[in-house]
């Protein structure tokens, strides 16, 4: 793992949660450390289960909407799920008009998500 790494990562019984520790996922450079971070993870658990929580993100760019779409690709191929919560009005409204909210299952709180898991 990067020493300057800018997300929390908590690893529970047969899940790990991912946050952020900025409010904007903007620039090109920390969004690739994120994807490599998330896919270092993701290569490292079997069947990995990943919660991702937007709970402090105010501003997301589409740059990281596609390593989203990556990450969700990278823990199918492992047979894993991917759930996401805590989303933005705002940046929910994005997820809605990409139609990205039905590629991927999001959940109002990281509790509802982390249950929903199976």
């Amino acid at each position: 793992m990067a020493k300057d790494s800018r997300l929390s990562i908590i690893r529970e019984q047969e899940m790990i949660r991912i946050g952020f520790l900025d409010r904007n996922i903007l620039e090109e450079a920390y969004i690739q450390q994120i994807g490599e971070e998330i896919a270092q993870i993701i290569d490292q658990t079997s069947n990995p289960r990943i919660l991702i929580s937007f709970a402090n993100v105010e501003h997301l760019s589409s740059a990281a909407l596609g390593t989203l779409i990556t990450v969700n690709n990278k823990i199918r191929q492992k047979g894993g799920q991917l759930r996401l919560s805590d989303i933005d009005p705002q940046i929910y409204e994005v997820f809605v008009i990409t139609k990205l909210n039905k590629l991927f299952q999001i959940h109002d709180t990281a509790d509802k998500a982390a249950k929903s898991f199976k």
